[in-house]
């Protein structure tokens, strides 16, 4: 029979007591350090029983705290026993800062530097020591060492990806990042993002849940000479030759030895701090290694996407807004006969749509179905609960994507179920003119994600409204839904958009215990006149107009919009049927 949650921390502070610490870090992440981690390493979800895709628990002798950001405030609280756990807002009360703040001096506290960053080591070290407090690498960790039936990793094959969805083939790309490497004065990178190995080698997998990756640690000589560290059971038989010469494939357990060579050959070693986990390079280094700080070589090559990857992210979204208008149309013919459904039913609707088209592998992400209230909550997961049902007169939020082989698509869509109110209207409206500003957006080159951020939000800031999430999320190319460094928000990386890079754009407005908007489309970073940059948008499904308030928008807000749908009635038309075809050329229709 599996512990309760109170058991569990009890557990865990026997072992605590074993290594004479007073405090044990278990964040949400896995030795990967990625968004999205296999079932068998939702630790954090293990010992509390939240399974929002960020957060950390800190486990004191007598107590616990859980600590999220602005998108779980509400999902923690409803997950989380109040009892056993404190709650915190992660940006507001960093852990860190909370135990500096809570723990005597000469206190210890336990990690496991595999699910830590070593810029996150450092960085905590240093504040802890002027306490007095230290930071002390558990090398067994002890939910591992408690978790009882625990689940079965997947060991489905990877697939390999040709050339005509890749435009470009592995060795070339390792080549290319080799020559980077060298630049940066190191002999090879250590390579830990899961989805920068699975583009360097034109590689899928199966291995993480919407997320096509292979499990894997890699290095990458100067010379364009990878060694992947991976089950090689998963490999195909033709993995070889598909990749070409300069790739060796060992077993992960062998990776402790290489990063030990590494160390005997006194090689300088290229780490990222910010995404590679502390426990590799804190290997190196121990062995004699040089560290040589550097981002992740291979970022910026994968976030600007070349025009075979744009072609099928174009082509992609145009199959995805078909099925997304089925849907739609779906859903108003149901409300219109009386029918309605839970947030779970409409969930495996859509997927059902999308299941039909051509090149489906997955969903990008599990589906935000969100009917009223549950809307509220930016990151809802029906299936954590009693699915809601449709709320007739209130708002129905959808939020989804789905993994193809010549791309990857998000899309949110918020549409009333009945008849809006005045409220509903207008915020809908202020939220579609952030989006709409950031759509039309021209600036210069060099300008950051940070910097155009306030275009989406400036319409609710002058209602005197926000939104506690970022405005977009870069997007990768049959990878992930979620990828950096670009990104558009209040704050974060300084990293400049750059041409071919993909984006999301997606204001939100949300009314606790009310309803929630979002309106999102991906974007496409180009070129245009004066030496400029400005956004191509690639995402293509009617908003719903009947949501929009005409006279809280300028004529040139009429427009893109009223030009936005003819673009999806003309790129979309072909795909439907006679029933959603008349649904779509009303949903359509010329708004004045």
């Amino acid at each position: 029979m599996s512990e309760t949650i109170e058991q569990r921390l009890d557990l865990i502070r026997n072992e605590m007591a074993k290594s004479n610490i007073d405090a044990y870090l278990v964040p949400r992440a896995d030795e990967f350090l990625g968004e999205y981690v296999p079932p068998q390493n939702e630790r954090l979800k293990w010992i509390s029983g939240f399974s929002g895709s960020a957060g950390v628990a800190v486990i004191l002798k007598s107590s616990a705290a859980i600590f999220v950001d602005g998108r779980y405030t509400i999902q923690v609280r409803q997950q989380v026993p109040h009892k056993l756990f404190e709650f915190y807002h992660y940006i507001d009360e960093p852990p860190i800062k909370w135990l500096t703040d809570n723990l005597p001096g000469e206190s210890t506290i336990g990690f496991d530097s595999r699910m830590a960053t070593y810029s996150w080591y450092e960085d905590s070290s240093k504040t802890l020591a002027k306490k007095k407090i230290s930071l002390i690498e558990i090398k067994d960790n002890p939910i591992d060492k408690h978790w009882q039936n625990r689940p079965i990793p997947d060991f489905s094959p990877a697939m390999l990806l040709a050339e005509t969805y890749t435009g470009e083939h592995s060795s070339s790309k390792r080549k290319r990042i080799g020559r980077e490497v060298d630049k940066l004065g190191a002999d090879c990178a250590l390579i830990t993002q899961l989805d920068s190995i699975a583009w360097l080698l034109n590689i899928r997998g199966v291995d993480v849940p919407r997320l096509p990756v292979l499990l894997s640690f890699a290095t990458l000589s100067k010379a364009g000479e990878m060694v992947i560290y991976t089950d090689p059971r998963k490999l195909p038989n033709d993995f070889l030759a598909h990749v070409d010469d300069g790739v060796t494939v060992r077993e992960m357990d062998e990776l402790t030895a290489a990063l030990t060579e590494l160390g005997d050959d006194r090689a300088k070693v290229l780490a990222d701090p910010a995404t590679a986990n502390a426990w590799c390079q804190l290997r190196c280094k121990e062995a004699g290694a040089e560290l040589i700080a550097g981002t992740d070589p291979v970022l910026i090559p994968k976030a600007q996407k070349n025009e075979t990857e744009l072609n099928g992210m174009r082509n992609c979204h145009i199959r995805d807004g078909s099925a997304v208008s089925r849907y739609l149309a779906w859903i108003d013919r149901e409300v219109e006969a009386g029918r309605l459904y839970d947030e779970g039913e409409l969930s495996d609707k859509l997927e059902s749509f999308r299941r039909e088209l051509d090149d489906i592998h997955d969903l990008s992400f599990d589906t935000i179905s969100a009917a009223g209230v549950n809307g509220a909550l930016c990151h809802y997961n029906h299936m954590n609960g009693i699915p809601a049902m449709l709320e007739m007169n209130n708002l129905y939020l959808v939020d989804s994507g789905g993994q193809y082989l010549d791309g990857t698509t998000d899309i949110t869509r918020t549409v009333v179920i009945g008849r809006p109110t005045d409220e509903h209207q207008r915020m809908f409206t202020l939220v579609l003119k952030g989006h709409i500003a950031l759509a039309r957006a021209i600036f210069p080159k060099g300008t950051s994600g940070i910097q155009l951020d306030i275009l989406a939000r400036q319409y609710l800031w002058q209602a005197g409204f926000d939104y506690d999430h970022g405005t977009g999320h870069g997007v990768g190319t049959f990878l992930s839904v979620h990828e950096g460094p670009q990104r558009i928000g209040k704050s974060g990386p300084q990293q400049e958009l750059l041409p071919g890079m993909v984006i999301s754009n997606e204001p939100g407005y949300y009314q606790e215990n009310c309803f929630g908007i979002r309106c999102e489309n991906l974007i496409v970073v180009r070129e245009c006149d004066n030496d400029m940059l400005s956004f191509e948008t690639i995402t293509f499904a009617p908003f719903d107009t009947r949501l929009v308030d005409t006279s809280l928008m300028t004529p040139e807000e009429i427009t893109w919009l009223n030009d936005y749908h003819d673009e999806v009635s003309a790129k979309l038309g072909p795909m439907l049927n006679e029933d959603d075809l008349d649904w779509l050329e009303n949903a359509t229709r010329t708004v004045v």
